[in-house]
């Protein structure tokens, strides 16, 4: 059986995107670590690559990035890092570093032996209240998602026949219409207790889901809907820990049974059931009258609708913001409104396909990676998965997430003036031919996307403009650190010589096939490197010295190149130290591409300054084409030194 070094968990509310966006991360971020890492997935699926617990024991660490309720006693006693998925697309380096560093916590199980027990809120790493409200929520939408899913498209599909095929009354009637009508209606109306029964699971686990399954009837029954699902969940689960705390002093040992069977059951759901009651009739006025209100603006203010649909769809692509305009979108299409849904469909469809006209508007201004994400957003976004755009927007949220909420503003704006309407929950461009207008809907939504993605590429040119700026400006900098030193001409060949670094190279402090993980060990090694090879006495110094340097600015260049360096009263004399890493490392560069060759500068304490004019000739160095060609050619340690050894005789 695989050991991991890292074993994690993944999940979202949708379990489609977000899951194993995440987990593909994780997986990134550890092979460039050179550590081992299983990611166990919760999606719409199911659970893959399930977690054994000799996998889980034997690992260093755990990760859970999740947005909905994942088991956590069995990891009791591991380090755990518990974050939302989010986080691990965004910034999985960090999150490995942390869960593998001491101030990882380490997890504590439950209090009781009992399963339908929560975990204790004594954890080390226990969630605030308003991440439990969160993650709860996103479990129960999780669970009701596929419900609402397959439950629209059945219905929409009946549709064919007519608007009234399933009305046995009707000129239009069709027995195959009716069945299909009959079949989504009743798995629509599942949607209610569903939520109500998995907000429940997600906080009192087995017992809040049957509380909450029966009060969730109750609200659907009751005409509170979503809202009173959302409601009942809560009440369900709260009612249960009141329960279990009451209920405590009976010996767990012998009572055990009867409790999880009988008592919590039973008088769970009789208490949650006359509260839910008691609050279903101010609850339902509340879902009825919020219904009318959204109806109304249709009609009066489909302009300041579409504005707030689709900056509500835009804001976190997924998020709790995005799924109250798709919850509200699907509590209407079960009361047989398809307008607000057409247009909460085009606010989630345009943002992915924005970042794939925003590559091809501007090609240049993005990396080969991002214009393959978003060449690759443009089947996402035509499927409705709008998370697509999550990585575009993290690059730079300030600016690229408006630009997003205006194109999806418009697509949802232009739909509700043309009384567009979908019947079906989710797909995307797939369920076009159940669209009253479908040409006309996807040329909102390709308006939309087009303005997002001109938004997109103009700040995209933006921050490439102000990137290379940044690059000339740093070039121009090292030049004049050294006084009247004259202008470096165009190639390596006619490249005049003025303290040559070669002058503090040696073949020996040349080194090839250096194995790091990250950028830290790289300088690590450097300095035990230089300690080795007796050029300084203090190897940790030198070690935090590079690290300083590192803090007040990555000394990254570009094309593979970084030239560190430390000034230390352990360095006996000015040299040179040149590593090729066996595999590139992540660094701040210029090109924002990692790192496998380090030119190192190790300075005495007191040089009078001359170290500037070695780091300011290499930097000039690194500005010809020829001599990084050459430099990058070069297949062992005698061949660097001969390439810098040139450079000195000019």
């Amino acid at each position: 059986m695989a050991n991991y070094d890292i074993v994690a968990a993944t999940g979202c509310a949708t379990g489609i995107a977000h899951t194993f966006m995440a987990e593909e991360a994780l997986e990134q971020a550890a092979k460039n670590k050179h550590l081992s890492i299983k990611v166990e997935t919760h999606g719409q699926t199911g659970i893959e690559h399930s977690l054994t617990s000799n996998e889980i024991k034997n690992a260093k660490a755990v990760i859970i990035a999740s947005d909905i309720d994942v088991d956590t006693d069995r990891f009791a006693g591991k380090k755990l890092v518990n974050v939302k998925v989010a986080k691990a697309i965004s910034d999985s380096d960090k999150l490995i570093e942390l869960a593998l560093s001491d101030n990882a916590p380490i997890h504590k199980p439950s209090n009781t032996s009992n399963n339908d027990e929560i975990q204790s809120s004594n954890t080390e790493e226990k969630k605030s209240i308003g991440n439990i409200i969160y993650t709860s929520l996103m479990n129960g939408v999780s669970h009701m998602l596929p419900l609402v899913v397959a439950g629209g498209v059945l219905t929409a599909i009946s549709f064919f026949w007519g608007i009234y095929s399933a009305d046995p009354k009707s000129d239009q009637f069709n027995q195959f219409a009716y069945m299909l009508n009959t079949i989504g209606g009743t798995t629509m109306d599942l949607m209610v207790p569903v939520l109500a029964a998995y907000i429940g699971e997600a906080i009192a686990k087995r017992s809040g889901l049957v509380v909450g399954f029966a009060v969730g009837m109750i609200a659907f029954n009751g005409g509170s809907g979503f809202l009173g699902a959302i409601v009942g969940g809560y009440i369900a689960a709260l009612v249960i820990l009141g329960l279990q705390k009451v209920l405590k002093p009976l010996p767990d040992k012998q009572f055990r049974g009867l409790k999880s069977i009988f008592l919590y059951p039973v008088l769970g759901v009789f208490i949650a059931g006359i509260l839910m009651m008691l609050i279903n009739v101010p609850m339902k006025a509340l879902n009825t009258g919020m219904m009318d209100v959204l109806k109304g603006m249709e009609n009066t203010t489909p302009l300041l609708l579409g504005i707030i649909i689709g900056c509500l769809s835009a804001a976190d692509f997924g998020g709790p913001l995005n799924k109250a305009a798709y919850l509200t979108g699907t509590a209407l299409l079960a009361q047989g409104n398809y307008f607000f849904m057409a247009g909460v469909s085009a606010a989630c469809i345009a943002p992915p396909l924005a970042t794939g006209f925003a590559v091809l508007f501007n090609k240049k201004a993005y990396s080969k990676e991002e214009r393959s994400a978003g060449y690759v957003n443009f089947l996402l976004g035509s499927t409705h998965i709008t998370e697509g755009a999550i990585p575009f927007a993290a690059t730079n949220p300030l600016f690229n997430i408006p630009a997003f909420m205006v194109g999806s503003s418009i697509a949802t704006v232009l739909t509700y003036f043309s009384k567009i309407q979908v019947p079906a929950p989710h797909g995307g461009f797939i369920v076009l031919p159940l669209v009253n207008h479908p040409i006309l809907w996807v040329v909102y939504i390709l308006i939309g996307s087009i303005v997002s993605g001109i938004l997109l590429a103009i700040i995209a040119e933006r921050s490439y403009r102000k990137k290379n700026q940044q690059q000339s400006e740093t070039a121009e900098a090292n030049n004049n650190n050294v006084e009247n030193k004259e202008s470096s001409v165009q190639t390596f060949d006619t490249f005049e010589k003025k303290n040559s670094p070669a002058s503090i190279l040696n073949v020996n402090n040349i080194a090839f096939d250096v194995n790091a993980t990250d950028r830290n060990d790289a300088l690590h090694q450097l300095s035990k490197f230089a300690e080795d090879k007796g050029l300084i006495t203090n190897s940790q110094a030198v070690y935090q010295k590079y690290l300083q340097r590192e803090q007040e600015g990555s000394t990254g260049m570009e094309q593979g190149i970084a030239i560190p360096h430390a000034q230390d009263s352990s360095i006996k004399s000015s040299t040179m130290v040149i590593f090729r890493l066996k595999n590139e490392v992540k660094w701040k560069t210029f090109d924002e591409k990692p790192v496998n060759t380090i030119i190192s500068f190790l300075i005495p304490e007191k040089d009078n300054g001359t170290h500037l004019n070695y780091l300011s000739d290499t930097a000039k160095l690194l500005t010809h084409q020829d001599f990084i060609q050459k430099l990058k050619d070069a297949n062992n340690a005698d061949e660097i030194y001969d390439l810098f050894e040139r450079y000195n005789e000019k």
